[in-house]
């Protein structure tokens, strides 16, 4: 280019600072997830200050069906999969533990592959039929899979059939019990949530996780760019149902016991209300989900044994004026990816 040239070009436009609202949703999808993650971190020390110990046990519990429940959001709310089954996976995790403990299997480099390893098979058998087909059909034959794997559960009557089966201890690792120690047990539950909060905000994010997005919206689009929006849903539905065996695995040593309730429809209904109440298509709205179904729950069976009675109000109020869930009552909505 000559100087000439290069003096009649115009001045390039300066670089214009991002939108305030797309800093704001930024910022938001940081500081929800953080102070989430945060409470969790601090609250065994706030629990011995209040001299209520048992809090400890229940944010357990809590964590550990927020990854059950954000397993499903990874299908449900990215992938438009509405799966009346999910629970299967979870229990197929913690039966994994509960079988193994039983056979002299208690080394958890072995154990919780395996819990893994299963349910992400199961839903890679079950969805290779389910995402045959769609809507309604879709609702019921993974409840129908569901309703296969309670029911074999209770058959097992080597395995306590539908008494369920005691462990007896919690998982080793390298010969050593660190579950054992409810505070240690409670920072790996921590651990694990948020690894899994971070590899599923990072699918979503890849290409893999916008082609799964992009089928949920319009498969046949998708189909004629010469991608298989089948592949993708499977591939996504195994993933949702790994994290669910692990949940099922941790569920199972927190309890120290495995039932066959765990895959019933009821479970699996409990997380899709933790989902939607939270907010679809939101990792830390699961997460927020769960901690606000599970504290009422808590709350409000001390009042009374039919507590449904009073969340389902609640429930419907939600569902009505705020449709996107619970996170949608904040100022700015934060959203993953």
């Amino acid at each position: 280019m000559t100087a000439r040239a290069a003096e009649d070009r115009p001045p390039e436009a300066p670089a214009l600072p991002a939108p305030a609202g797309t800093r704001a949703r930024a910022l938001g999808r940081l500081l929800v997830p953080v102070l989430l993650f945060a409470a969790f971190a601090a609250l065994p020390a706030a629990a011995d200050a209040l001299g209520q110990t048992f809090l400890v046990s229940f944010a357990t519990r809590v964590m550990i069906l927020a990854l059950a429940a954000m397993s499903l959001d990874l299908i449900l709310g990215y992938g438009g999969l509405v799966s009346f089954g999910h629970a299967a996976f979870l229990g197929i995790g913690a039966y994994a533990v509960g079988i193994a403990a039983e056979e002299g299997l208690t080394e958890g480099l072995a154990v919780f592959p395996l819990a893994i390893a299963a349910a992400a098979l199961f839903a890679l058998a079950t969805g290779a039929v389910s995402l045959r087909t769609r809507g309604v059909y879709f609702i019921m034959i993974t409840l129908a899979f569901g309703q296969m794997a309670f029911f074999t559960a209770i058959s097992l009557s080597a395995y306590g059939g539908d008494d369920g089966l005691t462990i007896w201890g919690r998982t080793e690792f390298l010969g050593g019990t660190p579950l054992e120690d409810d505070r240690a047990f409670y920072f790996v539950v921590l651990g694990c949530l948020a690894a899994c909060y971070l590899l599923a905000r990072a699918i979503v994010a890849s290409r893999f996780g916008r082609v799964l997005q992009a089928a949920r919206q319009s498969p046949g689009r998708v189909a004629a760019l010469g991608l298989d929006p089948f592949a993708y849903q499977l591939a996504a539905y195994a993933i949702a149902g790994g994290f669910a065996g692990l949940a099922g695995a941790l569920l199972a040593n927190h309890t120290e016991f495995v039932s066959p309730a765990y895959m019933s429809w009821h479970r699996s209904g409990e997380l899709i209300v933790m989902v939607i109440l939270g907010g679809m298509g939101s990792f830390h709205g699961a997460i927020l989900g769960a901690i606000v179904y599970l504290g009422l729950e808590e709350a409000l069976s001390h009042l009374t044994e039919h507590w449904r009675l009073l969340f389902g109000p609640f429930l419907v109020l939600v569902v009505l004026h705020a449709r996107g869930g619970l996170l949608s009552l904040l100022p700015v909505r934060p959203r993953d990816g």
